[in-house]
């Protein structure tokens, strides 16, 4: 659990590092958002890297890497949606669902 909660974190973190500025740095010069992104990184590193850490072992590193991923997009989704204010699509829809799948099998023994 601690893994997960880490990874979560850390994309909450690394999601704004990398689309924070679309919303609210419009107005700023690409060098500061650039400054302020990494900024933002290391916060995201910081949580990253020990998540993975602690997760290896108890997972393998395909498994921990699928469920980085299934993570990035659960947050990007609730990103998307409730910061950027964008539409989610059947599309996007099942190709959330896909992964979801692919991390289930990454899981199975």
């Amino acid at each position: 659990m601690t893994t997960l909660a880490l990874l979560f974190l850390s994309n909450i973190f690394m999601t704004i590092a990398w689309y924070g500025h679309l919303k609210f740095g419009k107005a700023w010069p690409l060098w500061k958002v650039i400054l302020i992104s990494w900024g933002i990184a290391l916060i995201e590193y910081c949580l990253a890297v020990p998540a993975n850490r602690y997760g290896f072992g108890r997972f393998s590193g395909f498994q921990l890497k699928v469920m980085q991923e299934a993570v990035t997009l659960t947050v990007f989704i609730g990103f998307a949606v409730l910061v950027l204010r964008e539409r989610i699509s059947w599309n996007y829809l099942a190709s959330f669902l896909l992964l979801l799948g692919a991390v289930a099998l990454a899981f199975r023994k």
